[in-house]
């Protein structure tokens, strides 16, 4: 479950960036491999921060290890910084967007992800998405 604001007793294990990457109405997703935690669903470019790291960063280095192509840190927007509570777990996502000019071509990382697809946000909501990422959508386009 997310959370808008900080939870009371919140206490996060890691913290995580993801990014909306946009072309032309449509956002990219990636197809997590079968052995990888929820494996077999859809998400965004996303990972964990390392040590000392920022999110911004973060989101630029774990989109350049799962797809192949450089962000422009200039171009990145914050949507919003939410918390996530898991029954197993809790921490801090940073959900970025960036809007691209061009279709970058995307390398699968094939020991984590297996497939990518450029979808409408509406088109992705009908997907079996990795837990949460819906309500991340829905809040990043107003749906």
């Amino acid at each position: 479950m997310i959370y808008l604001t900080e939870p009371e007793n919140f206490t996060p294990k890691f913290e995580v960036a993801g990014c909306f990457v946009e072309h032309a109405g449509k956002i990219l997703l990636l197809h997590r491999h079968a052995g990888k935690p929820q494996g077999g669903t859809w998400c965004v470019p996303a990972g964990k921060l390392d040590r000392g790291e920022d999110a911004t960063t973060a989101v630029i280095r774990e989109t350049k290890e799962e797809t192949g192509f450089l962000l422009d840190r200039e171009r990145l927007g914050l949507v919003k910084k939410i918390f996530v509570i898991y029954p197993e777990y809790q921490f801090v996502y940073h959900v970025f967007k960036i809007k691209l000019d061009s279709l970058p071509a995307v390398k699968n990382k094939h020991d984590e992800h297996t497939d990518h697809k450029w979808v409408t946000p509406a088109d992705a909501l009908k997907m079996d998405l990795i837990p949460d990422e819906d309500a991340c959508i829905k809040l990043a386009y107003g749906i």
